[in-house]
């Protein structure tokens, strides 16, 4: 096997931004922000969707619409009905 090219391995904290809930795990991604977990530095790595909250694995179904998608849909299609 060559030598020097697996990238580093570190402990990482997954955090779920919409739930808060948290991940502890191993990953080669890294970020600027480090946390104490049982005297061992982690990775503080944040993301938008995880098991935790989305519908495939909760079930239910959120609607997020941060740019409006939804309302020019409905006044694009709500004429068509008229």
């Amino acid at each position: 096997m060559k030598q020097d090219i697996q990238p580093e391995y570190h402990p990482v904290v997954f955090v779920d931004s919409s739930t808060g809930a948290e991940f502890v795990t191993a990953s080669t991604m890294k970020s600027d922000i480090e946390r104490d977990i049982d005297g061992v530095k982690h990775y503080e790595v944040r993301l938008e969707i995880t098991s935790d909250s989305h519908p495939y694995w909760t079930g239910n179904q959120k609607l997020v619409d941060t740019e409006g998608r939804v309302e020019r849909f409905r006044r694009k299609y709500s004429r068509k009905k008229a």
